[in-house]
């Protein structure tokens, strides 16, 4: 069992925007005055930027594209309805904005086979999209995948008891908490629990701060020292800035990388990322215009394959 993988499955965006179905409970989203078609080439050009750095240092990306219908502005963002774990099991997951149901792609699914991946068992959740009920994948669960702990911040995305329904599921123990963040001077739940916690294989990355209740966060801290996780901290500014939307990857050499965007990297501080390079080396790349329009980031972006092979 490992927590982090060479393989990341990745879909170039054809209509990439701000998705106003997500942009009600997504505080992180904005609008650029600017025409749909140049957000999108914008887009695409970080996307590829993007992919090529990843490429470079030996991360293995498969590319899915992103077709002209269904419109999916948010396509780019496929961690949120799959991921695959190394037992051979594929999940689906139930999402919140009806345009993003639309992602869920056999395209994707076929792709993973050719690339000699063996799907061995689907777990379908969907059905819970009827009754209102949403699990945003990786976005929602963060997954500790050698301790067989799952960490899930509550959010209208996030349901408790399907959460603890896919920990049964997949044999994790489940760490439940409410994150959130400070709105026009309301505290508000953090939509996705991605964007304030990453785990590594020997470290977190984690904005305790938005854990109002100070039980839940004690629970947190708890599980990730009594499994060895060195906590690396960081203020809800630099949540902001996209600092926790991060994952550790496994490059080419056995080198291992830690994937974040430009911006998430410029606002850490010299600290933070001496910590962060005892056990990863940063990797980061421009992703403005997406992190702007979509409210997600790099880890977002990417979603990982953990499947054997045929």
């Amino acid at each position: 069992m490992s927590q982090i993988t060479n393989t990341i499955l990745m879909v170039r965006p054809i209509r990439f925007r701000m998705n106003e179905q997500t942009a009600v409970n997504n505080y992180f989203q904005e609008d650029l005055d600017v025409l749909n078609e140049t957000v999108n080439a914008k887009a695409q050009r970080e996307f590829d930027a993007f992919v090529e750095k990843l490429g470079a240092v030996g991360v293995n990306v498969i590319v899915v594209q992103d077709t002209e219908n269904p419109d999916t502005p948010d396509s780019i963002f496929p961690n949120n309805w799959v991921s695959t774990h190394e037992d051979g099991t594929l999940a689906l997951y139930p999402m919140f904005a009806e345009n993003r149901r639309l992602e869920r792609n056999e395209d994707v699914l076929k792709a993973l086979e050719e690339e000699g991946f063996s799907i061995k068992d689907v777990m379908d959740y969907t059905a819970a999209e009827e009754e209102e009920i949403f699990l945003e994948g990786t976005g929602s669960i963060i997954l500790d995948r050698v301790n067989r702990k799952a960490y899930c911040a509550l959010s209208p995305r996030a349901d408790e008891e399907l959460f603890i329904e896919f920990c049964e599921d997949f044999e994790y123990f489940p760490v439940i908490f409410t994150a959130n963040q400070s709105v026009d001077g309301q505290r508000k739940p953090i939509y996705h629990t991605n964007v304030m916690m990453c785990v590594g294989d020997d470290f977190a990355v984690i904005c305790l701060s938005t854990i109002d209740d100070k039980k839940e966060r004690k629970n947190v801290v708890d599980h990730l020292k009594k499994d060895g996780k060195e906590i690396i901290d960081i203020t809800e500014a630099q949540m902001n800035e996209f600092a926790g939307n991060m994952l550790q990857v496994q490059g080419g050499d056995a080198k291992k990388y830690l994937v974040m965007s430009q911006s998430a990297h410029d606002c850490l501080t010299e600290l933070q990322k001496a910590t962060i390079g005892k056990y990863a080396t940063i990797l980061s790349s421009n992703l403005e215009t997406i992190e702007t329009c979509g409210g997600g980031s790099a880890r977002c972006m990417m979603a990982e394959i953990f499947l054997p092979k045929k």
